[in-house]
Formats: structure tokens, sequence, C-alpha cells
């Protein structure tokens, strides 16, 4: 009964939104009425109504329908995370749209997830027809497109020039649990190679993000994640990221698999130098450890390039790698991709999943996976990467005492500032752009890889007015908006 009135209760809420948003012009105007009827009240009233009437997008108040559906549905969820106030209700394209049915231009995409874009009509259609079909058999039994997905995955990794001997993949359910597979697979690769069990090390780098799970998390570094969860589980050793002198004394002849991201994403958008991946290779190759390449945030893609390493000549290419995010474009699922080495010692019984390999996941990848292929459309991402560059450049010599650096490949990006740009993050979403951090003070940009130059445009023109009110808080804009190159106020 309770679950039934709970439900009425968001669709009436969805349903009041649709109704009372229906207009841009009739909000803006009874805000500016209010504003008009509010010089009685009290100053910092006042403030806050103004500032209402003049943002696009504030974030909802306490007293809105959005909060009261999230106060309603706290009490039943672990607290496991801190979010905006805003509650996402649709979303089609690069766009997405909350409770109150207002719509923001959205640059991070899922956290790289949604490659695609929201809600892709073909993905939609294809999703509705194989859920009348076929949705899930365990892998107890075949299905076809466990296979049909597993054989595409390593043609088309062969053909881009990356992994030259990819062999055999592992289907999961998301990122940490491919990276937990490429793990369990390293580790059994050390028993076959020493039967002793000496060599069971594992390597990973400090401002890595490999997932949430235990042996996921020991492989990341990070005293905020492991802390509350410690010990970790025995053998992991951690080193600094593109440091080429410290690789011999890391890797030694007790690792039996070193994992590191070609793009650190969560760390801060940091490359991993050509030198150092090429070192760490020959390093692997010398103590016969197994080389993982963890790119399920800069993968499929996302650098212009089917895999960000696709560039490195063959002697760095890895031995697995591990795919999620952008593979589902919002379903959940993942991928371990191994080569001949790997593959022959991993027998059955070894590892296993139930929802993994699940028909309508592997149908939607299947195609996920032949979209972002597509030679044209990583030519596009390299296009509108040149685009965001300019643009940042700009920026960058517009607020030179706010942004330090500009990393990146492709569309993943970051803004390295030299303060906390949580601020310029809610001044952003106020504006009706959604923008996420990572590392120390970096704004990181992973927009869908669909998205247009003039939506590239349209976000870049809000994220300049949001540096602009934090970094000269009540200044009236000066002249045009940044364009690629630095303009003179009128």
């Amino acid at each position: 009964m309770a679950l039934r009135i709970s439900a009425k209760r968001v669709a009436a809420t969805l349903k009041a939104s649709n109704l009372t948003s229906t207009s841009n012009g009739i909000l803006k105007r009874n805000a500016s009425q209010a504003t008009a009827a509010a010089t009685n009240l009290p100053e910092t009233t006042r403030n806050e109504i103004y500032r209402e009437a003049n943002l696009p997008n504030p974030d909802p108040s306490s007293d809105s329908s959005t909060a009261a559906l999230v106060n309603e549905q706290a009490p039943y969820m672990v607290k496991t995370y801190v979010r905006p106030p805003p509650m996402f209700v649709k979303g089609e394209g690069v766009y997405l749209w909350d409770v109150e049915n207002r719509k923001y231009l959205d640059f991070t995409a899922g956290i790289a997830v949604n490659a695609l874009g929201h809600c892709d009509p073909e993905i939609a259609r294809i999703m509705a027809q194989q859920a009348k079909t076929l949705i899930h058999t365990s892998n107890l039994y075949h299905n076809p497109w466990t296979g049909a997905l597993s054989e595409l995955l390593v043609q088309k990794t062969l053909e881009s020039g990356s992994m030259h001997n990819a062999r055999s993949v592992f289907i999961a359910n998301s990122g940490t649990e491919a990276n937990e597979a490429a793990i369990k697979f390293a580790r059994k690769a050390g028993k076959v190679v020493d039967a002793s069990g000496g060599k069971y090390e594992f390597v990973s780098f400090h401002n890595s993000f490999h997932g949430r799970t235990m042996g996921a998390l020991s492989a990341t570094p990070n005293p905020k994640y492991q802390k509350p969860f410690s010990p970790m589980i025995p053998g992991f050793r951690y080193g600094t990221y593109n440091d080429v002198a410290a690789i011999k004394d890391l890797v030694t002849e007790n690792t039996c698999g070193v994992i590191v991201e070609p793009i650190q994403g969560e760390g801060g958008v940091i490359v991993a130098s050509e030198e150092f991946l090429v070192a760490l290779a020959t390093r692997c190759k010398e103590v016969g450890a197994v080389l993982i390449y963890d790119e399920i945030q800069c993968g499929l893609s996302r650098t212009g390039t089917f895999w960000a390493h696709a560039s490195l000549p063959k002697e760095a290419h890895p031995d697995i790698i591990t795919t999620a995010k952008a593979l589902g474009n919002g379903f959940p699922i993942g991928a371990t991709i191994v080569n001949d080495a790997v593959s022959e010692k991993i027998v059955v019984g070894d590892h296993g999943t139930t929802f993994g390999g699940n028909p309508m996941g592997c149908r939607l990848a299947h195609y996920i996976v032949s979209r972002l292929s597509d030679p044209e459309l990583q030519k596009s991402v390299l296009a509108k990467s040149n685009v965001f560059i300019k643009h940042f450049e700009a920026l960058r010599a517009k607020y030179p005492e706010l942004i330090a650096e500009v990393r990146g490949k492709g569309l993943i990006l970051g803004l390295q500032l030299t303060r906390d740009p949580a601020p310029i993050v809610t001044a952003a979403r106020e504006r009706g752009l959604l923008i996420i951090t990572a590392g120390t003070n970096t704004l990181r940009f992973v927009p869908s890889l669909t998205i247009t130059e003039g939506e590239i445009e349209e976000g870049i023109q809000v994220l300049d007015e949001a540096i602009r009110v934090v970094v000269s808080p009540g200044e009236a804009p000066a002249g045009k908006q940044v364009s690629g190159e630095v303009d003179s106020p009128n």
C-alpha cells in the first residue's frame, strides 16, 4: 500500500511539473513579479528572490516539489552519496530535464557513459524489441548475443591497431567487475607461471581509480576510499604514475599483474606518457607479469581512437583491456578482453557471473560498439576536441590566475584550477550546464561523443559566465563571450 501511494506521488509530481512549467517565459515573468512584490521583505530574503529571478535554473528550494520527493525517499536509501538538489526525469541527446521541467546541457554524459547521448532512439528501439524476445537465461545456457559481442570486441580491437593479440572476452556487469575479473585472471596466470604461489603481487598507481569492490578497491590507493574498509587484499603495491625510473624496482619477479589507466580520469585527467607505458610493458614482459589497461573511462573512441592506447607501438600493448561505461550507454555491462597468453590459462570454473552476458545487455552493446567504432565518429571526436581546447585556452588566457592547465585527449578533458572548483560547478548548474570534477581542483569534461559544435559553444558561454560570477562576484558581464580568442571588453 505504501509503495502504491509513493508511486502515485511520484507520478503526480512529474505530471504537475510538466503542467506548471510549459513556458519559461511565464516562469520568468512570475519570478519578476514576485521580486517586485517583495521589496518589504527582509534583505536576506529579498536577495534570495532576486537571485532566483536572475538565474535560469536555480537549484530547487526546500519547499519545492523536488525537495518533497527527495525527502520522502531519502529514509529508504543507504546514505552513500551526496547529490545536488535537482532530480532528473528525462533525457534527450545532450540535454536533461528535472522535476521542475528545467533544461540542462550535460557535459558529463553520466560520467562518460552516455557516449551516444541520452535516450538514443535506436538503442531504445532495440531495448524494447529484445525485452519482448529474451532478457535473461543465466550463464548456464548459450544465447546468440554474448558470443556476437565478444567476437565484435575482438574484431574491432584488432582493426583499430590496439591490442594486437586480443583473443577472447569475459562479459560482466560493470567496470568494477571487469577489473575484478582482470585481477583474478592475473593472479591465476601468476599461479600457472609459478606453482609455488610466490608470484601474486599486484601493482597499481597513485591517483588511479579502478572501482569499489575489494579487489578493485585494493588497486585504488586513495585513503579516502580504502581506510573505512581496511585492511585491503594483501599483495598490492603502489607506484607513481609516469615515473619511468621507478618501474624496475616496482615491478618484480613476484609481480603477477600491473593495472594502469592510459588516462587517469578520476585522478584528474592525467595522460600517461608513451615512454612510461612502453617501459611498463617492457618490464612486465621481462618478469612475466600480466599488463592490464583499464580503459573503462577513456576507451571506446572517447580519445578519437577505439582504444586510448591505439597509437602505442605493439611492444606497449596490454595483455588485458577492461571496459564498461560507454559499452552500454547507460545499460549495466562491462567486459574484460584478454590475449592468447592469458586466455589459455583460464579454465572452466575460474570465474563466473549470473547476469553477465545476458541477451539484453549484449545485444545493446553489440549495436553500441558498431556505432562507436565508426571512423567518421572518431574523426568528429577529434574535431570537437579541438573546439573544446580552443575555448579552454581562451578561458585560460582570460582567467590566468584561476586556470593553470588544459589536459586530456579527445573528449576526456580537464581544466586544472588553482582553487576549489565546487562554486563553479554550482554556478554552471544554476545556469543550465552540468559539469563535474576530478582529482584535485580539476574540472572534468566528458560529454556525449555525439555533441555538436553548436552545443559546445552554448556550454562554453555558460561556463565562462559561471567562472566570471565566481571569480568576480557582483561584476556585470563584460562584452562578448569567449569564442576561442581572447576578446577585449566592449
